[in-house]
């Protein structure tokens, strides 16, 4: 079997990853100019085909049949070429069901508020009709959000805050008083801004991963004619989160972030990066700026970098011991990353020569309570750097 994503442009996409996993046939990224698509469907030279933006509306003009839920959304997303006769689905429709399933969410009888209006929004409207919604209104730019805050569910169904413009929301989530479940079809970064206040308030939410990789289990199914269990979309979905999310390391100066660092790049073949050497690369290493600048300018240099590192993906970072002062820094460290705490005993932390250390107990006592904030995983110093960095990866692994 011959299959492809097509699309104009085909930057950071999972589906050929998704695709190898699910079955063994040739699944490859192709882009094409708008005026290539005639030529393209003219040959039929493919057995199946996945359809993403701008092309999902533009390709139902070559095909010979539509199933009815693609008909009723009006975008086509897979296409199985049968002897020549171009079949469209649309298969982010049963993904969308996947993700409201993930997040464990009713939707019968509750109001829902979808961010946009776009060609997603169409599939998250029929999907939420044809599972009772009392009422499904569309949030706009020419919206009052006022108007809509009293949302029991709210799903972004934009492309705010996804990379690399990320820690933005189209809403301010914090006052839809009545929200329940917040789901966002974005996947990159794996935590958006509306995800990460949702999560804040107690709230369950879902983001994109669930849906690509369900909607690829579906079109899997149509091209191959077999049937995939449901319990393959959680195993991938794994993957390529362990692949993706960075591995994010705080903890005291002398916690040796850095040491361990260097190690679980070398385990997970992830880039190792510290944002103390990114900051010196700028031409004045921290301690020099604390010096001559004092800590806020500091502070203000060091957050800028941890958000050019942490929206980025598969890398292990090792940070500054003093990152989780700053507020606004917890959600940049947590949007994309699993956010580790190294906890080691004060008497072994090394200090020699490191900036804000001169008294490290009084460093403590502030600090402590921010890294655990800030993290996901805590994990206590094995003194032996090795076993430190085993032990993140099996608790990360779960």
């Amino acid at each position: 079997m011959k299959c492809y994503l097509i699309a104009k442009k085909l930057g950071h996409s999972f589906s050929k990853l998704i695709h190898n996993e699910l079955a063994d046939y040739e699944y490859e990224h192709k882009e094409l100019e708008e005026n290539e698509l005639d030529a393209f469907f003219a040959e039929k030279d493919f057995d199946g085909l996945n359809v993403t933006i701008p092309y999902k509306q533009t390709v139902m003009k070559y095909l010979d049949e539509i199933s009815p839920e693609a008909e009723r959304i009006g975008a086509v997303n897979t296409i199985v070429n049968r002897g020549g006769k171009l079949i469209g689905h649309n298969t982010d429709y049963y993904g969308f069901m996947y993700e409201i399933k993930e997040a464990g969410a009713e939707i019968e009888g509750k109001d829902v508020v979808i961010l946009g209006r776009g060609g997603a929004s169409k599939t998250v409207v029929c999907v939420c009709e044809d599972m009772g919604a009392k009422s499904v209104r569309l949030l706009t730019r020419d919206s009052d959000p006022e108007d809509f805050y009293d949302g029991q569910i709210v799903i972004n169904a934009t492309p705010v805050g996804m990379f690399p413009d990320t820690g933005k929301s189209v809403v301010d989530i914090t006052k839809f008083t009545k929200c329940e479940t917040v789901l966002d079809l974005v996947y990159n970064p794996s935590s958006t801004k509306i995800i990460l206040d949702a999560k804040r308030m107690g709230i369950k939410t879902a983001n994109g991963l669930g849906m690509l990789v369900s909607q690829a289990k579906k079109a899997c199914e149509i091209f191959t004619g077999s049937e995939i269990p449901d319990e393959k979309i959680d195993s991938i979905k794994k993957q390529i989160e362990f692949k993706t999310k960075n591995i994010v390391l705080v903890g005291m100066p002398g916690c040796g972030k850095t040491t361990v660092g260097k190690i679980l790049a070398n385990l997970t073949e992830k880039e190792f990066t510290d944002s103390d050497d990114e900051i010196t690369k700028r031409g004045i290493s921290p301690a020099e700026i604390i010096r001559s600048e004092g800590e806020a300018a500091f502070r203000k240099v060091e957050s800028e970098v941890l958000s050019e590192l942490c929206k980025k993906s598969g890398l292990i970072i090792a940070t500054g011991g003093g990152c989780v002062t700053v507020e606004n820094n917890h959600d940049i460290l947590r949007q994309n990353g699993y956010v580790v705490f190294i906890e080691r005993e004060l008497k072994n932390l090394a200090t020699d020569g490191r900036p804000l250390s001169t008294d490290v107990e009084k460093l403590w006592q502030v600090r402590e309570p921010l890294y655990r904030s800030a993290s996901d995983i805590t994990v206590k110093s094995a003194e032996i750097p090795e076993k430190t960095a085993e032990e993140i990866l099996k608790r990360i692994k779960g």
